[in-house]
C-alpha cells in the first residue's frame, strides 16, 4: 500500500516522477471559495497525469448561504479536471451568515455536484467541527477526517477518528519523494477499498436504508436527495426524447430544489411510463 497525499498551492516544483513511485493517488485542491482558484491545481493535474497518478479533487468551502453553496459547486465543477475519480468539499469553518445553515449549505453543494454527474462526492471536515456542528447530518458518499497526534512526526501513530470515517488524514508533516517540505498524508480506515476510490463503479456509501421484514426481502427506500438527483437525470432524458413533453421550467426548478417530493415521484412515474428508466443506458 502506497501513500495517499493531498496537494495544494503549498506544494510547488514537485518532481512527479519521484512522487509517482510512492503514492497510490493524490487529492488536489481546485479552489478556495468561488473567487480563488488554487494556482497549482493545473500543474498538479498535469504532473499526476503524465506519470499515471490517479487524482481526486477537493475545494475549500467559503459559501455564505445555501444558494451560494450551489454557485460554489458550479464553479468547482467547471474548474475540476474531469478525470478526477471523486470530489470532496472541505468544510472547516462556519462561513454561512446563519450558523445553522452550514449543514444545509454543505448538503446543497454536494447535491449540486451530484446533479452535475459527479459520481462520488465526499465530505472533509474537522474532527471537533464534525461533532460541534452536527456534520453527521450531511449525506455524502464518504467521510474524510483529519486527526493528528500531539507530537506530529509524520506517521500514523495518533488516535484514529472517533466517528466512522473512510479516509484519515493522520499528519500534516508527512514526507513524500519529489516534494520539498511537509505534505498531508492519509490512510484508508473504513470499508471502502483503494479500488473504490480510484477505479470501478461508485457505490453510494451514505444512502438511507429502511428495512422492512417482508418474508426476508429487504425493501430499499431512497432518500429525498437521491430521488431529486434521479429526477434531474430523468428530465434530461425526457428533453432529449420528447423536447416538448415537459416544460423547461421543471428542470430549472429541480436544479434549485423547488419541486415538491410528490411531484418528483410523479415525474419518475412519467419517465417509467415512457420507457426512459427501464435500465442502464435506456
Amino acid at each position: 500500500m502506497g501513500k495517499i497525499a493531498d496537494l495544494s498551492y503549498c506544494q510547488t516544483n514537485v518532481d512527479y516522477a519521484k512522487f509517482a513511485k510512492e503514492v497510490d493517488f493524490a487529492i488536489l485542491r481546485v479552489q478556495y471559495g468561488s473567487n480563488k482558484m488554487d494556482k497549482e491545481y493545473k500543474n498538479h493535474v498535469a504532473g499526476c497525469k503524465k506519470f499515471g497518478i490517479p487524482i481526486g479533487t477537493y475545494a475549500y468551502a467559503q459559501f455564505v448561504s445555501v444558494n451560494d453553496a450551489r454557485v460554489e459547486a458550479d464553479n468547482a465543477f467547471e474548474r475540476m479536471d474531469k478525470d478526477s475519480k471523486f470530489f470532496v468539499i472541505d468544510v472547516e469553518e462556519v462561513t454561512t451568515k446563519n450558523a445553522a445553515d452550514i449543514v444545509p449549505a454543505t448538503q446543497a453543494f454536494i447535491d449540486r455536484m451530484k446533479a452535475h454527474g459527479v459520481e462520488k462526492v465526499g465530505l472533509y471536515t474537522g474532527h471537533s467541527f464534525y461533532f460541534e456542528h452536527k456534520m453527521d447530518q450531511v449525506r455524502a458518499d464518504f467521510l474524510w477526517i483529519p486527526r493528528y497526534p500531539l507530537k506530529d512526526k509524520g506517521l500514523p501513530t495518533g488516535p484514529k477518528p472517533k466517528m466512522q470515517a473512510d479516509l484519515w488524514q493522520y499528519t500534516q508533516n508527512g514526507r513524500v519523494a519529489g516534494v520539498n517540505g511537509p505534505v498531508d498524508l492519509n490512510q484508508l480506515v473504513g470499508k471502502k477499498t483503494l479500488e473504490w476510490f480510484i477505479g470501478g463503479q461508485a457505490k453510494t456509501a451514505s444512502i438511507t436504508q429502511n428495512t422492512t421484514n417482508t418474508g426476508g426481502i429487504r425493501m430499499y427506500q431512497p432518500s429525498n436527495t437521491e430521488l431529486m438527483n434521479a429526477t434531474l437525470r430523468v428530465l434530461g432524458r425526457l428533453s432529449q426524447k420528447d423536447p416538448n413533453g415537459i416544460s423547461k421550467d421543471w428542470y430549472t426548478k429541480a436544479q434549485k430544489g423547488e419541486i415538491p417530493l410528490d411531484d418528483v415521484v410523479g415525474l419518475l412515474y412519467v419517465a417509467l411510463d415512457r420507457g426512459l428508466i427501464q435500465g442502464s443506458g435506456k
